[in-house]
């Protein structure tokens, strides 16, 4: 029985928090294999991404390592066979794409292969935070956006959608102080507000996909909810 769940929301949210929750919940019943993944993350072009993102002064040179990989190197080399890829600046689409790249090897080598093995797979963060801080926060087209999610997603969608809404104020206080903020948190509220539209409107596109959690509520019972949820959904499935 394969099952696809990612959790969205904004910062400081508690989606990790309420993801490995689920993760763990559904390996004490020992029926299922569950794996976990995050974006930007789980893959080495994930982590690179990551490390990326928390410091945008950072320089980081990628070359091919072998057919499949892509290795972090201090210095450039001088080989014109190994033309090197530097990720520096803020530039939008630059942003879309690096996403898209990262995506498109979580779903190749973890998502699908998983899927196909009838494995349970959660996922922290998925094609539809993209829409939302990309596409609603930095305002790139959402057609160019739909294109760039269908390559690296190769159609594959979530069973269920858990969105963990909180409203901005609130969720970058929860994180404030906790440790040196990234990019995005560093961006003006209103950004997070035009996120946070963002996952709603896609919510309410697709309400038979999605679960919008109040992220205001204590952990326990917005756990208690989402269990309801995907106890429903096993049941259900063959």
């Amino acid at each position: 029985m394969s099952l696809f769940i990612t959790f969205e929301g904004g910062e400081g949210g508690g989606k990790s928090t309420q993801a490995n929750i689920l993760v763990e919940r559904l390996r004490k019943e020992k029926k299922w294999r569950v794996i976990y993944a995050e974006e930007p993350g789980t893959t080495l072009l994930g982590k690179m991404l990551k490390e990326w993102l928390r410091d945008r002064n950072r320089s980081l040179t990628l070359i091919p390592k072998d057919e499949t990989q892509l290795s972090l190197i201090e210095q450039p080399l001088n080989d014109n066979l190994l033309p090197d890829i530097l990720l520096h600046a803020v530039a939008p689409r630059a942003e879309l794409l690096a996403f898209t790249i990262a995506r498109a090897q979580l779903v190749e080598e973890i998502i699908i292969p998983n899927l196909k093995n009838n494995n349970i797979v959660i996922c922290n963060r998925y094609a539809d935070s993209t829409t939302a801080y990309q596409g609603y926060g930095r305002g790139l087209d959402l057609s160019l956006i739909k294109v760039t999610n269908d390559v690296a997603t190769q159609g594959i969608k979530p069973d269920l959608t858990i969105l963990l809404d909180l409203p901005p104020e609130e969720g970058l206080a929860r994180k404030f102080g906790t440790r040196e903020e990234d990019h995005f948190e560093k961006q003006v509220l209103d950004f997070h507000k035009r996120v946070r539209n963002g996952f709603l409107t896609l919510a309410k596109e697709e309400p038979e996909r999605w679960l919008v959690v109040d992220a205001t509520q204590p952990k326990d019972k917005i756990a208690g909810v989402i269990w309801e949820r995907v106890s429903q959904m096993l049941l259900r499935k063959p």
